[in-house]
């Protein structure tokens, strides 16, 4: 292999991004392992609603129990391991059933019926209740980590915003666990996970494909993304009124935003499948879920305050301008991933010194793959 310039860092090789098998052991080692970013908290506002959700090789149950308290357990029937729901939301009135053999679980989780059950007195229907998944709430989601002993929420989900922001309390300012849901896209991509990732932390394609996002910022044209450096939110333009496609005015400014963090966009990413998006006047947050080597669902979330979804006020203007990068960046890693089996990627690319932090992530990625 040759010496590269100084300038220039070297990627992951191409095989990272198509194999099944590397895909398999991120699945094992990143995603099982980690807080996982699953279902917005208020989706699920009464007993007995529910969604399941894919966490790397798991469906996951999450359901809001009779105590108003979110819980999750592992979408499978302790009895012959069946798929106890196989709708992706609802809502039951008591208990799930599975629809194989009719054992039955309270909202909780516990074994509350099957059939000749009571001829079977020694079984603890506790201990063959649903297979419970670590859940936390924070910023208005429900967190899940499948690992036996889960990681310290601190050091992993909340370290990944201080290290972007500077200080953990400066995403307090929007309240994003107030905040209302005002529209919610999902994309099917045909990509690897980790180009999304990269294509989401820089800013190096900005100027070539992202001509309304820098209009409203013009600093992304010069190739330097916001999470380039620490505590930095990249600056609307003097003319821009808010952050919306064509720069007109947005809303009134989040109640605590502060004028530091006015007119200013945030971009954070939070290992190892959320971005959180940071404006005055709204939030955007994507979940990542990927689903194989070349395939990654993405939801994305506009969270805006109560009252302007409540009085059902326009939000198509700031929906527009995120809707259309989403779709240049997703275009862009789509465009990538064929190009990742090609004999001339089998060594990887490069990065070039604004992209420099990406070579972090890939550190991170190894470390990761090597537990």
């Amino acid at each position: 292999m040759s010496v590269l310039p100084s300038s220039l860092i070297r990627t992951l090789p191409g095989v990272s991004y198509t194999d099944a098998t590397i895909f398999e052991l991120e699945q094992e080692k990143i995603f099982e392992r980690m807080w996982f970013c699953a279902v917005r908290s208020a989706d699920l506002p009464d007993p007995g609603n529910f969604r399941t959700v894919q966490v790397g090789r798991e469906s996951v149950l999450v359901a809001r129990s009779r105590d108003g308290a979110l819980r999750a357990f592992l979408n499978i029937c302790r009895h012959r391991g069946a798929r106890l729901c196989v709708e992706e939301t609802g809502t039951v009135k008591r208990n799930f059933q599975c629809p194989y053999h009719a054992w039955t679980y309270g909202l909780d989780g516990k074994l509350v019926a099957a059939p000749n059950l009571t001829s079977m007195p020694d079984i603890d229907r506790t201990e063959y209740g649903l297979r419970p998944v670590h859940l936390r709430e924070w910023l208005g989601y429900a967190w899940l980590c499948l690992a036996e002993v889960p990681q310290s929420f601190e050091d992993t989900v909340q370290a990944d915003v201080t290290m972007r922001l500077g200080q953990l309390d400066a995403i307090d300012n929007y309240e994003i666990d107030e905040l209302a849901l005002g529209r919610r896209i999902s994309y099917d991509v045909r990509a690897n996970w980790k180009l999304i990732i990269e294509n989401f932390m820089e800013c190096y394609h900005c100027a070539t494909i992202h001509p309304e996002l820098t209009d409203v910022l013009p600093e992304f044209a010069d190739g330097y993304a916001a999470q380039y450096f620490v505590g930095h939110g990249a600056a609307f333009g003097d003319e821009v009124r808010g952050f919306t496609v064509d720069g007109s005015a947005g809303f009134d400014r989040l109640e605590r935003v502060d004028e530091q963090q006015d007119r200013r966009y945030y971009a954070i990413t939070v290992r190892p499948q959320v971005f959180i998006n940071l404006v005055p006047d709204h939030v955007i947050v994507h979940r990542m879920f990927p689903m194989a080597a070349d395939r990654t669902v993405v939801e994305c979330d506009w969270l805006y305050a109560k009252d302007v979804v409540a009085t059902g006020r326009d939000v198509s203007h700031s929906v527009e301008l995120f809707h259309r990068v989403n779709q240049q960046d997703f275009d862009a890693c789509e465009r990538c991933q064929p190009a990742m089996s090609s004999r001339a990627y089998a060594r990887g690319g490069v990065l070039v010194p604004s992209e420099h932090h990406i070579g972090e992530f890939h550190q991170w990625v190894e470390q990761e793959l090597a537990r």
